[in-house]
């Protein structure tokens, strides 16, 4: 029987390889005798996962020596709080606003330090990006909070702003939740990267850190020590237990991404190329028609996160019926927003794009 595509914004559809394996190896991983969730995490077994695992991301994201990589919990709700208690040192901090997640993330920042706005879309409802030069960056700022794709209203930074060449000399933090490993990320420009595994690479409980090196160790007072990133570093991401099965399962996903070719390209560059196309026959359709629309600027339009509207919304109910009845799982939009969203995660593949767009053509022409 063909699985139903499911366009979930987050927890989201995994490659189905990669349950396929973790199925296999549910009772006795590796001969070992025990399932993943019953080892101790401190065993030999574990161990090899967590290295492998480790190993694995920083070859996919090509993540520099002098970064550390730190396999956290919380999701990056929790990381809100975090990177604050560890990177402000309870002074002040700049946000550019470009959607409902960075509105968060300030919001949270404040309770640890002066986090203040540099830039903001919020003006036009979130459908645009506040270009670089017109930020009013602090030159005194302890770091400059980007989200570099915001899941609920699908506005996607491309390319990664250049501080320096701006004036500034503090370290970029960007939140890549929802686009981590569907494109390369320049780490000359970051100084730390965080993210929920739940979207791109992985089950809900494991929370994906990536910190230069030289912003270890300025936690304040108050951070609880499970949080504070050079203990979790100095411990190599076993301070506490950590989320083992979550690692496991997100490991495999970093073997599965290792395996992806296109067009001569492989791993996360392939992942890039793929999911341009994907997003791209999305956004055709829907530009073409007068039935539905898309309100983001072209320039800076997630792939990985559509919204889009029919613009009789009164025909919500019974769209999201017939998708589900033809096998398109979880289509509704953000309640903070309405209509509709379709995530193209690294996991969809093709012919589930090409079945959603069929299918809202199919829709388009019973109701005209």
């Amino acid at each position: 029987m063909a699985r139903p595509y499911n366009f979930s914004a987050g927890p989201a559809a995994m490659p189905a390889e990669v349950l396929q394996q973790a199925a296999a190896e549910m009772l006795d991983w590796h001969g070992s005798g025990m399932s993943v969730m019953e080892m101790s995490h401190r065993g030999q077994e574990f161990g090899v996962i967590l290295k492998n695992a480790e190993a694995d991301l920083r070859e996919l994201l090509c993540v520099p020596a002098h970064f550390r990589i730190l396999f956290m919990q919380g999701g990056g709700l929790a990381e809100n709080a975090i990177v604050p208690l560890n990177l402000s040192r309870g002074e002040t901090v700049d946000f550019v606003v470009t959607g409902s997640w960075s509105q968060k993330s300030l919001k949270e920042a404040r309770r640890y330090c002066a986090a203040r706005v540099a830039a903001s879309n919020e003006a036009d409802h979130h459908t645009s990006l506040p270009a670089p030069a017109s930020w009013q960056l602090d030159r005194g700022a302890r770091y400059v909070h980007l989200c570099s794709n915001e899941t609920i209203n699908g506005v996607e930074v491309h390319e990664l702003p250049d501080l320096k060449a701006l004036g500034s000399d503090a370290p970029l933090v960007i939140d890549f939740s929802s686009h981590v490993a569907s494109r390369p990320v320049d780490w000359s420009r970051v100084g730390l990267a965080f993210g929920g595994a739940q979207k791109n690479l992985g089950p809900a409980g494991l929370t994906l850190v990536v910190v230069r090196e030289d912003l270890l160790g300025h936690a304040l007072q108050a951070c609880p020590s499970a949080f504070d990133y050079k203990t979790v570093a100095d411990n190599h991401s076993m301070y506490n237990t950590p989320p083992t099965f979550a690692i496991y399962m997100a490991g495999l996903t970093f073997q599965w991404l290792k395996r992806q070719t296109e067009g001569g390209l492989s791993g996360v560059a392939a992942m890039e190329a793929r999911n341009i196309t994907k997003a791209q026959l999305l956004y055709d359709f829907i530009d073409q028609s007068a039935f539905y629309s898309n309100k983001v600027a072209k320039d800076c339009r997630s792939r990985m996160n559509v919204p889009f509207f029919l613009r009789d919304e009164s025909r919500n109910e019974a769209f999201l019926a017939g998708a589900k009845a033809a096998g398109l799982l979880q289509l509704k939009g953000h309640k903070s927003v309405g209509g509709m969203r379709a995530s193209l995660y690294n996991a969809m593949p093709i012919e589930g794009v090409r079945a959603l767009v069929d299918y809202m053509r199919q829709f388009e022409q019973t109701q005209v």
